[in-house]
């Protein structure tokens, strides 16, 4: 098992147990005291990413274009599989160059967005329906436009259609064995891969906000959450999961050394990064969004409308606070303590809690 494997391991068996320290709350009204474990923080606990999804999600929707989107899916051959998961790096590499470079190269080419800069971010799945399968692809959210070359407007693509899907799939073809090429893999991957189907799908999604949802669980965590898992002993654990094609749940008992497997092999390698941007959406990027929303207000002709100061305005959103159980009123953190905390059997959960 890989070094990063077992950090992983190590951060969520520990996780709110008191073994990383804790927090002491007291409300400021009735003076009622509650203790907390600290949280690991590791961005595969299950514990740990909601917040994290919560705080993605709120930064990312602001920077949503009012234009509709497509999603923009690669996937790999089951056979092609097995060499992403054994050296990880170097393959969701290749697997998100060669996506990102397709989209680029084949969007600049159509008609409706050629002499365009392109815009887009991408975020890797490596899991299906079931967490147990091993599933790597990467799911691209693109804005259905993009930016003159010369900044000066912004041009729109039909809202049924990005570019060809047929063309997509052979670009990505060869561009994903040129970056494993590239990367030293190429010659590890049987000659008759190349010869099977690649998946590549092309969605519209509206204005985006509902694809934001969708994936804003799975960027700060992995493969299963903790209300999927039905039951769990020494032996075995049962979970449920969706098969693909329905809206039926099942549920699937496997034993406790096959779950943490199917668990680890999505653990991504220290460092990794599971989002990217491209294009003007970069952090890097010379052309900002903010500039990219200026110049799709002018195209929708929203400008003097926006200016007018009655346009809605977004909510401002104040950060949760904690709230006394007893008498409802804010709790505020006393005390933070980094050393491991003994959890005793007798003291009342109602001041000890593990999360």
């Amino acid at each position: 098992m890989p070094r990063y494997q077992l950090k992983v391991l190590a951060a969520i068996t520990r996780c709110r147990t008191g073994q990383l320290g804790g927090v002491k709350y007291q409300c400021k009204g009735c003076g009622y005291k509650h203790w907390v474990g600290r949280s690991c923080g590791n961005r595969h606990c299950p514990n740990c990413g909601k917040d994290k999804s919560t705080r993605w999600l709120e930064k990312l929707s602001p920077r949503m274009l009012p234009v509709h989107h497509f999603l923009v899916t690669f996937t790999v051959p089951d056979q092609l599989s097995w060499l992403l998961r054994r050296r990880p790096r170097a393959g969701y590499a290749a697997l998100f160059d060669a996506g990102a470079g397709s989209i680029r190269d084949v969007g600049t080419a159509t008609r409706s967005l050629k002499g365009c800069s392109l815009g887009f971010f991408g975020v890797l799945h490596t899991w299906g329906r079931d967490p147990m399968v091993y599933h790597p692809h990467v799911h691209f959210v693109v804005p259905g436009g993009g930016v003159r070359e010369d900044g000066s407007a912004w041009q729109a693509t039909p809202e049924n259609f990005l570019f060809h899907h047929g063309t997509l799939i052979r670009v990505y073809k060869a561009k994903l064995a040129d970056e494993l090429r590239a990367a030293g893999l190429y010659d590890q991957v049987p000659a008759e891969v190349w010869q099977k189907k690649f998946v590549v799908d092309i969605k519209p999604v509206g204005n985006g906000q509902g694809v934001l949802k969708y994936l804003a669980p799975y960027v700060h965590r992995v493969a299963i959450s903790d209300n999927r898992i039905v039951a769990c002993d020494e032996q075995s654990v049962t979970y449920r999961y969706t098969p693909s094609g329905t809206h039926k749940s099942k549920e699937r008992t496997v034993e406790g050394q096959e779950f943490i497997r199917g668990f680890l092999q999505h653990v991504l390698p220290r460092g990794l990064q599971k989002i990217r941007y491209y294009g003007w959406m970069a952090p890097s990027a010379r052309f900002k969004v903010d500039a990219v929303k200026w110049l799709v207000w002018l195209f929708l002709g929203w400008t003097y409308w926006l200016a007018s100061g009655y346009a809605p305005q977004e909510p401002e959103r104040k950060p949760a606070k904690a709230r006394c159980p007893e008498c409802g009123d804010a709790m505020r953190v006393v005390e933070v303590t980094y050393e491991p905390r003994v959890v005793l059997p007798n003291h009342s959960l109602d001041f000890l809690d593990s999360g």
